[in-house]
């Protein structure tokens, strides 16, 4: 198991927020707001709290309000990995900005996840579970039945060992991704240049027997409508009192 906290990490906030529109017209997804804070500083927030140091962001759509915005904040560290000219989707993003993040294992996280922590931080459960020698990915999984606003089929069956597998096509998998990992940069050796997903990479470590699962310890929310956001905030709500 690991000692070591990851000290950076990279937030994807580069995505176009369709589902979100009328929102999204104006603003990128990750500066709505929930519970009275922009996503992207619930994330931010956490990656401080859990002892990040350098968080790299990468922007596409609408990026100057991103860059804008994150210029307000002390901790983390914010770099801009700026995509402005060229989408590179999840995986290729990760490649552009690698020579930023290092060569330690590092938090990956998506700039529209949001949950309600247990007792632990989940950043700081996978930072304890992570183990560099058996894993080039540890990501962080909600169950597919009980997350707010996912009505999804789920991505992954997990071992109980925590290694992962897919779900065949037409099956419902108990687990879906939380939108949180860490990642070993062995994760990245021999990943293409240019646009590609970063599922493509994952697939690949399950082959290999190195792709493991936490299962989260709260509630997550996938926010990714207007009508969602509501119901993150009742839940938040709920949560506090």
């Amino acid at each position: 198991m690991s000692i070591d906290t990851p000290r950076r990490a990279m937030v994807l906030a580069a995505g176009f927020g369709q589902r979100m529109r009328p929102l999204t017209d104006t603003m990128p997804k990750p500066l709505v707001k929930v519970a009275g804070k922009a996503l992207l500083d619930h994330v931010l927030d956490r990656l401080a709290n859990a002892g990040v140091e350098m968080a790299i962001v990468n922007v596409h759509y609408l990026g100057d309000q991103i860059i804008a915005h994150v210029a307000k904040r002390q901790r983390p560290t914010i770099i801009i990995s700026d995509e402005r000219d060229a989408l590179l989707d999840t995986g290729g993003g990760v490649v552009k900005a690698l020579p930023l993040i290092g060569d330690k294992p590092f938090y990956h996280i998506n700039s529209d996840t949001i949950w309600i922590d247990g007792v632990t931080p989940n950043l700081t459960r996978l930072a304890e579970t992570f183990d560099a020698a058996a894993m080039d990915a540890l990501l962080l999984l909600a169950p597919t039945a009980e997350s707010i606003g996912y009505a999804g089929r789920g991505d992954f069956l997990m071992a109980a060992d925590g290694r992962l597998g897919l779900r065949a096509e037409r099956d419902i998998a108990p687990f879906v991704y939380a939108g949180a990992a860490i990642l070993s940069p062995r994760l990245l050796d021999g990943a293409p240049q240019g646009a590609f997903s970063l599922t493509r990479l994952f697939n690949r470590a399950i082959e290999r027997g190195r792709l493991y699962g936490l299962r989260l310890d709260g509630r997550w929310m996938h926010v990714g409508t207007p009508e969602a956001i509501g119901q993150a905030e009742a839940a938040i709500a709920a949560s506090a009192g």
